[in-house]
């Protein structure tokens, strides 16, 4: 998997055996910065008690300040972002990732809108999940609610803080925000606006913090938290993801790389699939849902393929594969999330290699097959285990907004929990709820 995100947790370059013991994600503890993450979490947690009481409306109507509030401040948040940019690029980050931290005005807009369409959604706190009466008359109902305080680890991508803070928001959660130092400057001035909105409105500001990024022991700190906080998710690079499940001692949700496939059937439209492709590549190549790798069945013949890497050449893309005039290709480019204009490609003997050559390689974020083949699409999902599998679809469709969950807190390629994009049911659990009459057990 890459290894040039923006800002992997492990600060000292060292392998897993040669890290001091006390602390495996940035080799150095700071009692001050421990203190500073445990006090944000304690705060995080009466405001997560005050936030589970909250009528719909009153989530509604401050999610709708929120997203005006954005878009008034845009010129501030540009400025901010501006610095970032100008930081990162001064540093020689890549493009691919700048693209994930660059904001716009266009940009800024999306993200008011996804916090206006989280509003417009069902509140799950409170909804009855099942329920019974038993025969001896106790009545007993399983109901939604808050998972509590909500730590979040994120790399880039500044509209991350936003989407958090509007999902937690409105599941009944507080969230404690640990983003990037690359997108420093982004996030103090998003979160400056929502916590204005959250005074304006007499709520507690503490229902989102921005966590230190300068030291990177805060991460240790936050997903070290157990009894504060009550889950973590990463979301960003492999090595984001890796380190945070290895080292935390809070419950996490493991988010997914992506390293996505494209399974172009023998008898596939292939004009469609070549539209599937180009969108999955080069709608945006910095982001997980990104098509990484094209499997092209051989029955397809050598002209299909010709075609399908004239037109992945012809949109800038470089093509990784075994055949004459590619650039060779070894395991490393089959496992890789490139997350930049590149992508593998591999020819197979039909849909049970293509299976098989998934299962070896994939991530388990989202994989497609184009075909017409109603039989072969059917063999596809259900031998291919991933988050999401799409038939006769751009792998760009994994995603909260679009499933129409308003936007996501990220995309969990686990199992258990949550899978998939994770919207607001994913950022509830459950209580079960006893009414008796002086009910005492035989």
């Amino acid at each position: 998997m890459t290894t040039s995100h923006l800002d992997a947790p492990d600060l000292t370059g060292q392998s897993g055996a040669d890290r001091p013991a006390h602390d495996p994600m940035s080799g150095v503890l700071d009692d001050s910065t421990r203190e500073a993450v445990h006090d944000a979490a304690r705060r995080a947690r009466g405001a997560s008690r005050e936030l589970a009481l909250l009528t719909a409306d009153r989530k509604n109507a401050l999610l709708l300040a929120a997203a005006d509030a954005l878009l008034a401040a845009q010129a501030q948040i540009l400025e901010a972002n501006a610095r970032d940019i100008e930081e990162q690029t001064a540093e020689g980050t890549g493009e691919a990732m700048l693209d994930r931290l660059r904001l716009t005005a266009e940009r800024i807009e999306g993200i008011a809108g996804g916090l206006r369409q989280v509003a417009g959604l069902a509140d799950p706190i409170g909804t009855v999940t099942r329920g019974s009466t038993r025969p001896n008359g106790l009545q007993l109902r399983q109901i939604r609610v808050p998972l509590g305080v909500i730590g979040m680890i994120y790399e880039g991508r500044p509209n991350v803080t936003v989407d958090a803070f509007g999902l937690a928001f409105k599941s009944g959660n507080a969230a404690l925000l640990r983003g990037s130092r690359s997108a420093r400057h982004s996030n103090e001035a998003l979160v400056t606006v929502l916590r204005g909105v959250l005074a304006r409105h007499e709520l507690p500001v503490e229902a989102v913090q921005l966590l230190p990024s300068a030291d990177r022991s805060s991460v240790t700190h936050l997903i070290q938290a157990r009894g504060l906080v009550d889950v973590v998710i990463p979301r960003g690079g492999a090595g984001l993801i890796q380190a945070v499940v290895e080292n935390a001692k809070v419950p996490a949700i493991e988010t997914g790389t992506g390293n996505c496939h494209l399974y172009i059937h023998g008898d596939a439209d292939l004009d469609e699939a070549i539209r599937l492709l180009l969108n999955g590549k080069t709608r945006r190549c910095s982001v997980c849902n990104a098509t990484e790798t094209v499997l092209l069945d051989e029955a397809l013949g050598d002209a299909a393929v010709d075609r399908v890497v004239g037109a992945l050449q012809s949109a800038g893309v470089t093509v990784h594969g075994d055949r004459e005039g590619l650039v060779p290709a070894d395991d490393v480019d089959w496992g890789e999330e490139y997350l930049s204009m590149d992508i593998a490609l591999k020819v197979v003997e039909g849909v049970d290699a293509a299976i098989e050559h998934i299962a070896r390689w994939s991530s388990g974020h989202t994989e497609a097959v184009a075909t017409r083949s109603i039989e072969v699409a059917d063999t596809f999902c259900a031998r291919v285990d991933a988050a999401a599998v799409m038939v006769n679809a751009s792998t760009a469709w994994t995603d909260g907004e679009m499933f129409g969950f308003g936007a996501e807190i990220g995309i969990s390629t686990q199992k258990l929990h949550a899978r998939g994009p994770m919207g607001l049911e994913e950022l509830t659990s459950t209580k079960w709820i006893a009414h008796g009459k002086g009910h005492v057990r035989p």
